[in-house]
């Protein structure tokens, strides 16, 4: 199994908390390049639909995030669109997918992957 660094690990607990919060399927964390870092789960509205990724990416750069360096989805899938958007804001981004607990990495999507690496 995949171990994360103290700060990774960090966005573990965030994302399990906002899961928890909203009773989602799924939580989400991310990091920008300040340090900053906002959790969110899924937003299931008749008008609205967010993947937690796509929220917490969207508390980010609402809250002026320029960059970031780290994300973590919590039982979330790999097919997320919330990944397209952090790309879009910086393409080297690691983002570490979850099971719900958090205890065992599926996968972390790296700068390397994204160019072919």
């Amino acid at each position: 199994m995949t171990e994360l660094d103290a700060e990774d690990s960090k966005l573990v607990v965030l994302a399990r908390g906002a899961m928890g919060r909203t009773g989602g399927a799924s939580g989400a964390a991310i990091r920008d390049t300040d340090g900053r870092t906002y959790a969110a789960g899924e937003v299931s509205l008749a008008a609205l639909r967010l993947t937690a990724l796509q929220a917490a990416v969207a508390a980010a750069i609402s809250s002026g995030a320029e960059g970031f360096e780290a994300a973590v989805v919590v039982g979330g899938r790999f097919s997320d669109s919330g990944v397209s958007a952090v790309r879009e804001v910086s393409a080297e981004t690691r983002i570490v997918f979850t099971d719900r607990d958090g205890g065992a990495v599926f996968d972390i999507v790296d700068d390397a992957e994204v160019h072919g690496g």
